[in-house]
């Protein structure tokens, strides 16, 4: 199955708090029901990330790790906009 995103955003080599500004500006531009795919690594943006957005009242799809080592590797987060 492929899914279809509206957009994609790699944040893999950004720090907090830069990582949550990036991703929120990007869902800023998006419109309602549109969904983004977006490449995050590290703890604190793992965390927090996807709760900050939650917060905002965005839908987590959902968040992997890319090749399994779910502690350090890079993760893709799904997000559909509200």
């Amino acid at each position: 199955m492929t899914e279809q995103f509206n957009y994609c955003l790699d944040i893999t080599n950004d720090v907090c708090p830069m990582t949550f500004v990036r991703a929120k500006l990007l869902i800023e531009k998006m419109t309602a029901g549109q969904v983004a795919e977006i490449r995050l690594q590290g703890t604190e943006p793992l965390t927090n990330v996807p709760k900050s957005l939650a917060e905002l009242g965005h839908e987590i799809v959902s968040i992997q790790a890319e090749d399994g080592d779910a502690a350090h590797g890079p993760h893709r987060l799904v997000v559909r906009k509200k």
